[in-house]
Parts: structure tokens; C-alpha cells; sequence
């Protein structure tokens, strides 16, 4: 009967010791092709659906347009900034004022191009050491160091110019 036991007991002990040393890293694989089960980063939130006031009117079918429960970030993002929902990207009239104040110096139409371009020829001057390229380090703090600003440079000279820094931690004496 002991015997028995024994023999259980180890061949449990080797099965627990194998399934420990498995190397089925699937729990730490995110890449969404590599798994037959749903990608969980796929499923979108809803808007919640809504009643019609009593008496009032379904709205009017759009085939072919938004459905009303899908998400619309951009609406979101416009109306979180004070905005107005489905403005596609224009202005508001009620933000004239802000806008001419805003490229009274001018404004180029192309400017997130040519800061990209400009950001990529600088990356290209500034790709590192040798070693550093051969071993895919990243080099992009070390790059834009010369244009960091030192928050704490920056704190004492507005200190000693006597400005006010409510939101700074407070002199040390």
C-alpha cells in the first residue's frame, strides 16, 4: 500500500516538474495573427442606446452613413475640447476670432510634413555609435538631449527673476 503511494507520489512530482519547464509562452504573445481565439482589442465599445422623447420622432434611416451607437472619437475628442460634435474637422464660427489670432504671423498647410521630414533628417545625423546601430539600441533620448530642457535650470532662473511659480515645489532653504 505504501508502495503505492510512492510510486503516485513521484509520478505527480515528475508530471508537476514537466508542466513547469514547458515553454508555451502563449500567455505573452501579442501579436494578433499568431492565436485562433478573438483578439480582445478588436471589440469597440457601443454608445448606449437611447429612447426617443415621448411623443418625438425616430430619426430619419442615412443608408450608407454612421450608425448612431458606434464610436466616434474624433465627435468626442472635438466635444471634450469644447467644440462641436460633426464639425468634420472644420471650425466652429465661434472660434473665428481664436483661429486668426492664432496664424496672425501666418500659417503653413504643410507643416506636419515638413516637420516630419525635418525630425527625420535629424534622427538620420544623430543615429548613434556603431555598436549602438548594430545592436538596434535606441538612441532617441541621447539624440534630442541638446534640445531637453532642464526643468530644474529653468525653476532657479525664474526664481531668481522673481516670478511667481505657484505650481513648482517649494524653495528648499
Amino acid at each position: 500500500m505504501r508502495a503505492g503511494r510512492g510510486i503516485l507520489g513521484g509520478a505527480s512530482a515528475v508530471i508537476l516538474l514537466l508542466a513547469a519547464c514547458s515553454s508555451d509562452s502563449g500567455l505573452m504573445n501579442i501579436s494578433p495573427g499568431d492565436t485562433d481565439g478573438p483578439d480582445e482589442f478588436g471589440v469597440l465599445p457601443t454608445a448606449p442606446l437611447e429612447r426617443p422623447a415621448e411623443g418625438g420622432e425616430l430619426p430619419r434611416p442615412d443608408p450608407g452613413g454612421p450608425n448612431r451607437a458606434d464610436p466616434d472619437p474624433r465627435g468626442d475628442a472635438a466635444v471634450a475640447l469644447g467644440g462641436a460634435r460633426g464639425s468634420a474637422g472644420g471650425v466652429p464660427s465661434s472660434d473665428g476670432a481664436l483661429v486668426q489670432h492664432a496664424a496672425r504671423q501666418g500659417s503653413e498647410e504643410d507643416i506636419r510634413a515638413r516637420l516630419a521630414a525635418e525630425d527625420e533628417q535629424y534622427r538620420q545625423r544623430n543615429r548613434g555609435r556603431l555598436l549602438e546601430r548594430i545592436t538596434n539600441r535606441n538612441t532617441y533620448y541621447q539624440a534630442y538631449a541638446p534640445m531637453t530642457l532642464d526643468s530644474r535650470a529653468e525653476l532657479e532662473r525664474w526664481r531668481a527673476a522673481e516670478a511667481r511659480t505657484p505650481g513648482a515645489p517649494p524653495a528648499q532653504d
